[in-house]
């Protein structure tokens, strides 16, 4: 290649690059006026927190909070796989069935295997799984 074609190279690239990347611009709107994007057709899930699946809006919520452990219980709180125990309230309000429902609606799946939790405690107003009872894995 001659030393005038090597210099002209580089250039001739950012052209090219450029040309490719006005092409998949998005196209101006006939009217010439902006538009609004489309509303989302569903809500977004909201955050249980943990490893629990997103519930949508109006789903059974679970309650976590607690004052002295004895407000704790060992209760199931559904996942992807199926069951699920969790320290929760005492009075929390479960549904693994719905959580089993809204996984195969959306075609989540889980990592199967769990804690196998016999016993809560509260720490810091959460219930929480007393690691001295857990033992791992359950199956």
């Amino acid at each position: 290649m001659s030393r005038i074609s090597l210099r002209l190279l580089p250039a001739l690239l950012s052209c090219l690059f450029l040309l490719a990347l006005a092409g998949c611009a998005a196209p101006a709107s006939s009217d010439g006026v902006a538009t609004d994007p489309p509303p989302a057709s569903t809500p977004t899930p909201k955050s249980t927190g943990g490893n629990l699946p997103p519930r949508e809006a109006g789903a059974v919520t679970v309650d976590y909070a607690c004052r002295t452990s004895a407000d704790c219980a060992v209760k199931n709180v559904g996942n992807c796989c199926g069951a699920m125990p969790a320290c929760v309230n005492k009075d929390s309000p479960t549904d693994p069935q719905g959580v089993q429902a809204q996984c195969a609606a959306s075609g989540r799946m889980g990592v199967c295997g769990f804690a196998d939790v016999t016993a809560c405690q509260c720490v810091s107003g959460r219930c929480e799984s007393d690691s001295s009872s857990s033992k791992l894995p359950a199956r």
